[in-house]
């Protein structure tokens, strides 16, 4: 099944801050401004003891893009890291994520102080019209193999609509 339907579902923007609260603020601040969405915080899941952190403690910032917001902000990401993906960067249900070392490289931002250097995480999701039955509530059934979307559908898919190379 050669890219029946194949579309962009969500592509999700992250920022993994740490503890301290003016880096929290500054990411969140970032995202809402790359986005023009609000940002939601993250919270750990579990104790790390390396990284001084409890089970509960704000980590994190992200947000959600769907539809042609989603498509769009996509087509600008990918020019900031030159349109250029890792093969490694697919997983096996095709969903790919990628970083920006550095939020000025993104189109049309500007260096601001209060934010200072920050970079961000950019994770897509594919899938086909149907995939709906693994997330609804009721009749919840598994997404057939011939419905899922496999790394090799992914690339392609990237390939032909945001013109991306696969490294």
């Amino acid at each position: 099944m050669a890219m029946n339907g194949t579309r962009l579902e969500k592509l999700t923007l992250n920022v993994g801050a740490g503890q301290s609260r003016e880096r929290l603020q500054s990411a969140k601040d970032l995202l809402e401004r790359l986005s023009g969405q609000k940002a939601v915080l993250t919270k750990a899941k579990d104790r790390n003891p390396t990284w001084k952190t409890r089970k509960g403690d704000l980590i994190g910032v992200k947000v959600t893009l769907r539809g042609k917001r989603a498509g769009e902000f996509l087509k600008k990401a990918l020019d900031a890291v030159d349109s250029r993906i890792q093969a490694r960067s697919f997983d096996a249900s095709g969903n790919f994520s990628f970083g920006v070392k550095e939020y000025i490289d993104f189109p049309g931002m500007k260096y601001d102080s209060k934010i200072g250097m920050l970079g961000f995480d950019v994770c897509v999701t594919l899938s086909r019209p149907g995939a709906r039955i693994a997330c609804r509530r009721i009749a919840r059934k598994k997404v057939p193999p011939k419905q899922r979307v496999g790394p090799e559908e992914a690339k392609e898919f990237v390939k032909k609509n945001f013109n991306a190379e696969i490294a």
